[in-house]
């Protein structure tokens, strides 16, 4: 009898005071790793010795598990996506700011 037990940790940042932008990159990283882990060992289940009500236990389990990292997934893509947005409306009201600024002190010359 082959047992296959695996746990999904949920994914936090071992550094608190890293920037936000590379830890979401970093967190999806691990993720996309560890959901591609997790499909490599579902083609596995087919080869194991294992009975054919435990290869669907298994493979339940795995599609789970998949499920799970799916939706962390999603919602750390949300979460870049609305940083990114940030980001681009942060340089736009900076370069309305400074054009703002500039025309502050133009002098109109008539000839």
């Amino acid at each position: 009898m082959t047992t296959i037990l695996t746990s999904t940790p949920s994914i936090q940042s071992s550094t608190p005071n890293a920037p936000q932008g590379d830890d979401t990159a970093a967190q999806i990283s691990r993720i996309m790793k560890k959901i591609s882990e997790l499909t490599q060992q579902l083609k596995d289940i087919p080869n194991s010795s294992a009975s054919v009500e435990e290869k669907k236990k298994q493979q339940e389990l795995i599609q789970a598990q998949i499920k799970v990292l799916q939706a962390q997934l999603a919602q750390l893509q949300r979460k870049q996506a609305e940083e990114a947005q940030q980001k681009q409306q942060s340089q736009e009201v900076k370069a309305t700011d400074n054009n703002s600024a500039a025309s502050q002190y133009q002098i109109d010359i008539y000839i």
